[in-house]
C-alpha cells in the first residue's frame, strides 16, 4: 500500500506522517510496500519515476542530430544528469560537459506526462549552449531555482574534466527568468577564484529584508564565494585547513527557519565532522570566528550531504550506499536522530534529494561511480528521479 508520507521533525510512525513544525516546505515522502519492489528499482511509484538518458534527447530535427553526431559533438554514452531542481511540473537539470559529446549542458524535462523515458530538452534555447562561446553556458555544474523563480546555473567554464580538461571561457553564474525564458544576469566569477579553484555547487539566499544572496562550494581554494546580488559585492570566505583533510568534494545545503534564519551547513566528503555557518555573516563577509563544529559524522564514515527539505531538515547517505536518511537540524547530529527515509537499490547512488513536484521530497539517482570510470557501456549512465519511498512493513 502506498501512503504519502507528510514531512515534519520527526517520524510519526513507521508508515506515517512527519512534517516539519519549524518550516518545513510541506513536501512529501511516499510509503510503500517492501515486496514486490526489483533489485535495481526499489520505488514503486512507477507513474512518477522518470529515466532519463542521454539517448533521449529533444532534437529541433534529425538533420541536426545527425551533424552532432557525425561531428563527434553528440556522443549519447558521454552524457550524465548530476543535479536538478523542481519547479511544478518541470524538472531543470545540469549535464556538465564532463567528456566530449555532450551537445547541451543546461536542459528541461516536462514532468506532467509521466513518460517512462522522459525527453531532455536544452533550457532555454540551442543557442545558449554553443561550446566555445563565452556568452553562452560551457559546463553547468550545478542550479538552484529560488522563491521569485529565478533559476541560478553555475558554469565552470571548463569542458572534457574526465579526460583532458579544457578551459573554454571563466567560470560564471547565469540568472534565467523560468517566467519568460529570459537570461537576466550573468555574473563572472574570475575575481574570486584562484588556479585552485574547483567549483562545485551553488545554494541561493534571501535576507530578511528579501535580497538575494548567491553562495558557492570551492572544494580546491577550500572556500565559500558569496555574491550579494543587488549590492554588487562578493567575498571569499576561506575555511579553516582543519575542515578540510583532503580537498576532494565539498557538500553545502542551505537550511532555513520560519523566521528567515538561514544556515549553510557544509562538509569535505573526507571530513569527519559537520559544519556550518549562518548566512547573517555570509552575507557581510565574516567567516573568522563564524563557522560551527556541529559535530563528528556518525559511525565515522564518509557521509555524502544530499540537500535540504527547504526548511530545517537534512538529507544525508554514507560514500557507497544508497539508504538516504533525514536529520533535523534542530535537533544534535548525532546518529540516534538521523531517520531512515529510503533504502536504496543496488545498481545507483542518490546524487541529489529535493523539494518539488507534487509536494513530494525527490531523488535523483545514477551510475555516477560507472559513468566517471567509463563502465556504463554503449548505453551510457542509469539515471531515475522519483519520489522518496519509505519501505513499510506488510
Amino acid at each position: 500500500m502506498l501512503l504519502p508520507i507528510v514531512l515534519m521533525s520527526y517520524i510519526v510512525s513507521t508508515c506515517a506522517a512527519y512534517s516539519d513544525n519549524s518550516g518545513s516546505s510541506g513536501n512529501s515522502i511516499a510509503g510503500s510496500s517492501s515486496s514486490g519492489l526489483s533489485k535495481c528499482d526499489k520505488n514503486p511509484l512507477a507513474e512518477l519515476t522518470f529515466q532519463l538518458s542521454g539517448s533521449n534527447l529533444h532534437w529541433p530535427c534529425d538533420s541536426t542530430k545527425n551533424i552532432y553526431v557525425q561531428s563527434g559533438r553528440y556522443v549519447p554514452r558521454n552524457v550524465i544528469v548530476t543535479r536538478a531542481q523542481l519547479q511544478r511540473d518541470s524538472a531543470f537539470v545540469a549535464l556538465p560537459r564532463y567528456k566530449q559529446g555532450v551537445p547541451f549542458t543546461l536542459g528541461k524535462v516536462n514532468l506532467k506526462k509521466g513518460e517512462c523515458l522522459a525527453k531532455i530538452a536544452p533550457y532555454p534555447c540551442w543557442a545558449i549552449q554553443e561550446e566555445g562561446n563565452c556568452q553562452a553556458l560551457q559546463s553547468v555544474v550545478d542550479v538552484a531555482v529560488d522563491q521569485n523563480g529565478l533559476l541560478w546555473a553555475l558554469d565552470v567554464g571548463i569542458v572534457n574534466t574526465l579526460e583532458q580538461p579544457i578551459r573554454r571561457c571563466s567560470p560564471k553564474i547565469v540568472a534565467i527568468n523560468t517566467a519568460n525564458n529570459k537570461v537576466v544576469k550573468s555574473i563572472d566569477l574570475s575575481d574570486l577564484v584562484t588556479s585552485e579553484s574547483r567549483l562545485q555547487f551553488i545554494v541561493v539566499d534571501y535576507s530578511k529584508d528579501n535580497k538575494p544572496f548567491v553562495y558557492v562550494a570551492d572544494a580546491g581554494a577550500r572556500s565559500i564565494l558569496v555574491y550579494d546580488i543587488t549590492g554588487n559585492k562578493s567575498y571569499r570566505i576561506v575555511l579553516p585547513r582543519a575542515t578540510a583533510p583532503s580537498n576532494d568534494v565539498l557538500y553545502v545545503a542551505l537550511t532555513s527557519k520560519p523566521d528567515g534564519t538561514s544556515t549553510l551547513f557544509f562538509s569535505y566528503l573526507s571530513s569527519s565532522r559537520l559544519y556550518s555557518i549562518k548566512g547573517e555573516y555570509l552575507r557581510v563577509g565574516q567567516g573568522a570566528g563564524s563557522i560551527i563544529d556541529v559535530g563528528p559524522k556518525p559511525y565515522g564514515k564518509q557521509a555524502v550531504l544530499l540537500g535540504a527539505d527547504g526548511g530545517t531538515s537534512l538529507f544525508f547517505r554514507y560514500k557507497g550506499e544508497n539508504d538516504i536518511y533525514l536529520w533535523d537540524s534542530e535537533t544534535c547530529f548525532k546518529a540516534s536522530n538521523l531517520q531512515e527515509v529510503q533504502r536504496g537499490g543496488d545498481c545507483r547512488l542518490s546524487t541529489q534529494v529535493l523539494p518539488g513536484h507534487k509536494r513530494f521530497m525527490w531523488a535523483l539517482e545514477s551510475n555516477f561511480h560507472d559513468f566517471i570510470s567509463d563502465r556504463t557501456g554503449c548505453n551510457g549512465a542509469s539515471i531515475v528521479l522519483h519520489p522518496v519511498v519509505r519501505e513499510c512493513d506488510d
